[in-house]
């Protein structure tokens, strides 16, 4: 396909960008590719902007990665060229020695839903909720490290993340850092790699706040761990804080180094343990509140906490079915629609349901399942936690419904047939090869058909 002499990038920016980031995966593209900008498309190269910092290295290490984007959004024989931002002056991707460093790692996304005003407090989480609250309204000070254990589902992950939002809207210059230990490994790779270290270990040394989820995954992994036993020690020798979420105690991390699990027990190890069943009650009520949901009888919530006791998000997971089935059905969520969906006596899925409702229902699964509403599910954001979700939810209208790949691009925002196929194939792609991922979209297949969906993947 030829293009036009002059062609307006814009209806193609956003495919390009989603391709890219399918190509190189989430923390090299929000630390390298993410400050691209576009420039003009003409005669056969797309010029794109990039930061001067960083410009002969990203053209060096990723120059075959954009044209490979270019050439499947735009045309099979366009060419990329990288200009510098502040020049605007294009040129062949430059070859050179030394790497220039990175620019501003990105941080982890927060959820704006995990809030303190949203976390139901009950006697299994009183001491964590208090110890977050206290931390965040005097970070450095209360509890330093802060480590918040409990089993999956129990609500750390919220606390830790409340912890940063509100520091971020309480305080007007203290720098909040959230990742996961996945995300830190990767970054720090990265690092290594394009010869930045001096970079990531600044800008991680400099948070106030350092939010970090799921350590325990530090296991095994030599090198990361050095790094980030150095980085805990800056930040708690400065007087900054430091929070940990792990799954288990650090006693029960023999692979970790004794260093670094005395350092986890310095401050305060704080246990979440599963809610009773006035708090499983609560926790219901005010998911549904927070969702709209329009609960028929409130006894439902009562009967669902009754049998739903393991951790919040089965619970959760228990109200997301209901309301599946009511999107689809039409039925009200009330005990006969519980006692027929969560007792195994209905299908999810009607004899011969419409397209629109179907997909209808795969929304709201998936919004809840990752704590978006559906409007932010269709929307145009392209943050990670929203993005990969709509994929999932894409994924799912077309291996569920019989809706054509139009009908579903127009039910997510008006995305184009293309966008779809393209959100299937990533999905597709990480299910062969991550089992996490493959665990994950039968769970929601299950919540979505009530156990009726084809489970091969």
């Amino acid at each position: 396909m030829e293009l036009p002499a002059h062609s307006d990038l814009t209806p193609a920016w956003p495919e390009f960008r989603a391709r890219l980031r399918d190509a190189v995966g989430e923390s090299t593209y929000h630390i390298w590719l993410e400050p691209l900008e576009p420039h003009r498309l003409e005669g056969g190269i797309l010029t794109l902007r990039a930061p001067a910092a960083t410009q002969r290295w990203v053209a060096e290490r990723f120059g075959r990665v954009l044209e490979a984007c270019a050439r499947a959004t735009l045309a099979d024989d366009v060419r990329v060229v990288l200009a510098d931002s502040k020049r605007g002056s294009a040129g062949e991707p430059p070859r050179g020695d030394s790497p220039a460093g990175p620019p501003e790692l990105a941080s982890g996304d927060l959820n704006p839903r995990y809030r303190f005003d949203q976390f139901i407090i009950g006697d299994g989480n009183r001491l964590a909720h208090a110890a977050a609250l206290a931390v965040a309204e005097n970070p450095g000070y209360a509890y330093n490290p802060l480590f918040l254990h409990a089993p999956p589902g129990l609500g750390k992950t919220h606390l830790l993340q409340a912890i940063g939002n509100y520091v971020r809207t309480f305080s007007d210059h203290a720098s909040v850092r959230y990742a996961t230990v996945e995300s830190f490994t990767n970054q720090f790779i990265s690092a290594l790699s394009s010869r930045s270290i001096d970079r990531f270990k600044t800008i991680y040394r400099n948070a106030d706040v350092l939010l970090v989820d799921d350590v325990q995954f530090l296991a095994s992994k030599a090198k990361t761990e050095e790094e980030f036993f150095h980085t805990f020690n800056t930040l708690y020798e400065s007087g900054r804080q430091v929070v940990l979420t792990c799954d288990r105690l650090p006693r029960q991390m023999p692979t970790v180094e004794e260093r670094l699990r005395a350092r986890f027990e310095a401050g305060l190890v704080a246990d979440i343990r599963p809610p009773d069943f006035a708090t499983r009650v609560a926790i219901l009520r005010k998911r549904a509140a927070l969702d709209q949901i329009e609960v028929a009888d409130t006894a439902v919530l009562e009967w669902i906490a009754e049998r739903v006791t393991e951790n919040v998000r089965s619970l959760e997971g228990a109200l997301i079915r209901l309301v599946a089935h009511h999107s689809l059905n039409r039925r009200p969520i009330d005990v006969k629609l519980a006692e027929a969906v969560l007792d195994g006596g209905s299908a999810m899925l009607s004899s011969s349901p419409s397209p629109a409702r179907s997909i209808e229902a795969i929304q709201n699964v998936v919004a809840s399942r990752f704590d978006l509403t559906v409007s932010e599910l269709v929307s145009t954001s392209r943050a990670s936690r929203v993005a990969w979700p709509r994929q999932l939810a894409m994924h799912l209208a077309r291996k569920l419904t019989d809706a054509s790949l139009v009908t579903i691009g127009q039910a997510f925002g008006a995305r184009n047939h293309g966008t779809v196929l393209h959100a299937c194939r990533r999905v597709d792609a990480r299910i062969s090869r991550d089992q996490q991922v493959r665990d994950d979209v039968d769970e929601l297949a299950e919540m979505i058909t009530g156990g009726q969906a084809d489970r091969s993947g």
